[in-house]
Formats: structure tokens, sequence, C-alpha cells
């Protein structure tokens, strides 16, 4: 189960060095767990979770096997992209291909790098590419919409069930909004029909915020002015120097953490920006814990049990009996399964569970 985070941004915002820090880290990680750079633009790495080491521990796993997220660089927008100025037909395409978007936006000064619009203004850089992007949408939606009421006109089951949802993202889209604003309001039947829309705005983001190295630990004006619109919209924002970051990625891990707290900071922005990106798409992970390796499974909250099984094998979910099932807190505070058991925390789940973050579980399934 892939889960993609679009990196997309302004020429010049640190968009490509950001991403660069992206991939060094993941290739570093390689040593340790899989990792695959499935195209030129396209970088898995490991969702950081300190749980894992604590379960491992536990049962002594040999090896620990992180969860996964996809970031993909996507081309540079400039103004104009929705009718094909610059790599305009490119990004939107790509863009339509992620489940989330990571939005850098520039908020350092430096006069030896040239800003495309001449100023430095975070805000308004991303209402340049939100813009961009609702024009791209409205334009598909005005044309699409015409012939879906033809067809619900004639009773065509699925015209009737798109035109709610498309006449209620086209009222948006002219009031100046993007559609991810209709997303908190529809049920999980709507959704399904809204993500077949393909539209851009749809798509959750998150705003980084690419500061000066002297403003990695309390940000700047600029990053106060992001979360503030990041507030007012329901989304979320992250301050990181994409510098620093080039410059961790490239340290072991042990001078790497000197590094950062010389700094005075306690992470890694990409480690914080990677765990952002995954609560962005509403992810949550489950455990698999034995003495052979502790692993994390990424679904997505509310999934029951054996859809969850399912991301481990097809055969899981296809031949699935029960869930066996150990909450996170109880495996720790009881030393493990036997203790677990012994304390009664330990449950046998049936198909309608909800599989719930942090939970261990051992799948029980016929062949």
């Amino acid at each position: 189960m892939g889960f993609k985070c679009g990196i997309v941004g302004l020429p010049n915002v640190g968009k490509s060095t950001l991403f660069n820090a992206l991939t060094k880290t993941a290739a570093a990680q390689a040593a340790n767990y899989p990792f695959c750079t499935i195209e030129p633009n396209t970088g898995e790495v490991a969702v950081p979770d300190a749980r894992m080491k604590i379960l491992a521990d536990i049962a002594g796993s040999k090896e620990i096997i992180p969860t996964r997220i996809s970031f993909v660089d996507i081309a540079g927008l400039v103004r104009g992209a929705s009718k094909g100025e610059g790599l305009g037909n490119q990004f939107l395409a790509n863009i339509r291909e992620v489940d989330a978007v990571v939005h850098v936006l520039r908020c350092f000064e430096d006069d030896d790098i040239t800003h495309v619009e001449g100023r430095i203004n975070p805000v308004a850089d991303a209402e340049t590419i939100e813009t961009e992007l609702m024009l791209s949408d409205l334009e598909s939606l005005e044309r699409r919409t015409e012939q879906t009421r033809k067809r619900a006109t004639g009773k065509d089951k699925e015209s009737l069930a798109q035109l709610p949802l498309m006449e209620a993202s086209l009222k948006l889209l002219n009031e100046g909004k993007p559609v991810r604003t209709l997303l908190s309001t529809l049920d999980a039947e709507e959704l399904r029909i809204l993500q077949g829309l393909n539209l851009l705005t749809a798509h959750p983001v998150l705003y980084v915020c690419n500061v000066a190295e002297s403003d990695a630990v309390d940000g700047n004006e600029h990053t106060k002015a992001v979360a503030e619109m990041a507030k007012a919209q329901g989304a979320e924002s992250v301050v990181i120097s994409a510098a620093i970051e080039s410059e961790v990625a490239q340290l072991p891990d042990e001078e790497a953490k000197e590094f950062l707290s010389a700094l005075g900071l306690e992470e890694a922005g990409l480690d914080r920006l990677i765990r952002a990106g995954y609560k962005l798409l509403d992810l949550i992970t489950y455990f698999t814990v034995g003495p052979k390796e502790c692993r994390a499974w990424t679904i997505e909250r509310g999934t029951k049990a054996p859809q969850a099984a399912g991301v481990i094998h097809s055969d899981f979910e296809r031949g699935f009996i029960r869930a066996n099932t150990i909450a996170y807190n109880d495996y720790v505070a009881f030393k493990g399964e036997v203790g677990a058991k012994e304390a009664g925390k330990a449950r046998d789940e049936g198909k309608e569970y909800v599989v719930q973050d942090g939970d261990v579980i051992h799948f029980r399934f016929n062949t």
C-alpha cells in the first residue's frame, strides 16, 4: 500500500534541496531495511516511531522494519501553470497522482537566490500555487459537470451520485476556496466519489516553511504568517531549514545528534516532516512483533481487521479468522505477549474490529 506526498513549490524556495536531503536520509537508512528509489524524483523514507525499539527490546526482535511513506519531487510551478506556462501541464499531471501535497514556502532572505516573483512573501506564494490549482479544477469541473447533468437527467446512477459533489465543489471554487474544505463534511462513500473526480485542490496540504539556519528553532515573522494561514485553512505547517537538513543527512547518527543539539534542535526537521505527512494522510500504524522482527504496517484510520491483514498479504484478508490483539500500552506495561495474556489484556477480535494505532496484532487465517 503506497502513500505519496508530492513536494511542490515555486522555483528557488528550497524544494529540491529538501527532497535531496530526504533521499540522502533514505539512502543512509537502506542498510537497515528495504529502500527503493522508484523513479529519479521519488524516494521512500521510514516513518520515525520510537515505539518500535521499545517493542523490539521487549520481544528480543532481531530486526526492526519501520513503515514507509513516499515523497515525490514535483516539477516547479510558475504563475500561469493552469494555462500550460512553464512545466505547468507536467506539474498538474504529477500532482493528480499523489495523496497529499507538501507545499514548500520560502521563509528566508538571501540576495544571492532570486525569487521568481521578486519578493519574499510565503503567504502570497501559497496563494499563487493555490490559485493555479483552483483554476485548473474549475476549468475541468465546468466542462465535466455539464455532461454529468445531462446523464443524471437520464437517471444514470453514477452521474446522480457524482453531481451533488461536483456542484458543491464548483460552488467552493467559484468562491475562491479549495475543494478540500469540503472533506470534513463528507461520509466514506462521498469521499470515495470525490476522490474519483481527481481534483487537484481536494488533496490535504502541509505547509513547510524553509528558513535560514538561524531561524530553525523559533521561526520568524514569515513562518508565523504561514502558521496563521494554515490554521485558518485547517491545515498544518512545519518549520525546517533545508540547509541544515542537507548537512544532517550526510552525517552518522551520533554526529547528527551532536550537530542538531549544538543548534538547539531536539531532532531533525525531516523526522517532523515525515511524521506530519503521515498524519496529514490520516494514517496509523499497527505492529507485528516476534523474535525475528518488529515490523510496522501502515493503514488508513478506520480500517477493519481483515483489510488491515490484507496489507501484509491478500491471503490474510481472504482467509481471515480473527486478530489476536494487544494494545501498545498493555504490551509495554505487561512486558510482552505472555504478560499481557496473563493480565487478560490480549483480545481475540473479529471481522468488524477497527484497528487502533499502536495495536500489536497476530492474525489467524485459513490458507
